[in-house]
């Protein structure tokens, strides 16, 4: 994680994500992923619920990645290791479904 204005960062490993997939237009497909993190990862102390926000389009393309706490915006981004963990696990088991959810309500 990054926070905003810093120069320090560490790189969270993420485990066990789930994720929850929600048509919000007709651009726009919102997933939000939640997860563990291993136990040498430290989360930034000022985080209660860190989940990400990843903003797909219908085709299943991730336009935009954002980190979250309690569901809102926050002073962080992720690094770029942490967003190739996410891809990742977007890649392998939530594109497929998220395309067959856009497909059914078609």
């Amino acid at each position: 994680m990054i926070q905003y204005g810093s120069d320090d960062h560490s790189d969270l490993i993420f485990q066990r994500l789930h994720a929850s997939i929600e048509p919000r237009d007709s651009q726009w497909v919102d997933v939000e992923l939640s997860f563990e993190l291993s136990p040498e990862s430290v989360m930034p102390t000022d985080l209660l619920d860190l989940t990400a926000l990843l903003v797909c389009t219908h085709s299943g393309e991730i336009f935009q990645i954002v980190p979250q706490d309690e569901g809102r915006d926050c002073e962080y981004q992720f690094t770029e290791t942490e967003k190739v963990q996410l891809r990742q696990y977007y890649e392998t088991q939530v594109k497929p479904k998220l395309l067959q959810v856009v497909s059914a309500e078609v």
